[in-house]
C-alpha cells in the first residue's frame, strides 16, 4: 500500500510541475517590408545608399537617404530616416509605395491643423501610421502646434519633433523624386 501511495505521490508532483513550467516565448517582433525583402536567403543581398539633405528637427538634424536594395535581379527603394541617438540608432525605412501613402496623407494632415487649433483643444494628436510602424502627425497642447515624425514602432528615443511641417514636406518630396529618378 505505501508503494502504490509512493508512486501516486510521485506521479502527481511530476504532473504538477510539468504544469508549472511555463514556457516563455521570445516575443517575435514583426517584419517590415525591408526585414522581408533584406532577409532573403541564399541570395546575394547588395545595399547601396543615396544621401539626401539632412532634415532639421526642433533638437538637432537627421540623417535621411534613400537605401536600394537589390537581390538577384529585383531591386527595391526606401526612404530611411536616421535618427542618431546616445546608444543606439533609431530608422524608418519608408518603401516606395508607402512614401507616396505618407504625401498623400500629409497633405490631408495640413488641411486639418488650422481647424484642429480653432477648437482649442487641451491636447489633441492627429497622425498617420503606415503598415510598419512609421508615423507623421502633429499635436497641439496650449494653442501650440508641433509636427512630429515617429520612426519605428517600438523603442524608445524614436520620435522627431519638427518645427514646420514644409522641413517634412520637402524631405519627403525629395525623397520621392530620387526614387523615381534611381528607378529609370
Amino acid at each position: 500500500m505505501k508503494k502504490i501511495i509512493t508512486i501516486l505521490l510521485i506521479a502527481l508532483l511530476t504532473s504538477i510541475s510539468s504544469y508549472a513550467q511555463d514556457v516563455k516565448k521570445e516575443i517575435e517582433k514583426e517584419k517590415t517590408k525591408m526585414d522581408v525583402f533584406a532577409s532573403k536567403t541564399g541570395t546575394i543581398i547588395k545595399f547601396t545608399d543615396y544621401n539626401l539633405n539632412r532634415i532639421k528637427t526642433s533638437y538637432a538634424s537627421s540623417e535621411a537617404r534613400i537605401r536600394k536594395i537589390s537581390s538577384g535581379t529585383s531591386s527595391t527603394y526606401f526612404f530611411q530616416i536616421v535618427k542618431s541617438g546616445q546608444y543606439s540608432n533609431s530608422t524608418a525605412s519608408i518603401e516606395y509605395s508607402d512614401l507616396l501613402e505618407v504625401i498623400k496623407a500629409l497633405s490631408s494632415l495640413k488641411n486639418e491643423v488650422e481647424k484642429d487649433i480653432t477648437a482649442n483643444p487641451d491636447y489633441l494628436e492627429n497622425k498617420f501610421t503606415t503598415v510598419d510602424g512609421f508615423k507623421v502627425g502633429y499635436l497641439i497642447s496650449k494653442g501650440k502646434v508641433t509636427w512630429y515624425i515617429q520612426l519605428e514602432k517600438y523603442g524608445s528615443d524614436n520620435t522627431l519633433f519638427i518645427d514646420k511641417v514644409e522641413t517634412i514636406e520637402a524631405s519627403f518630396e525629395e525623397a520621392k523624386n530620387k526614387m523615381e529618378e534611381l528607378k529609370k
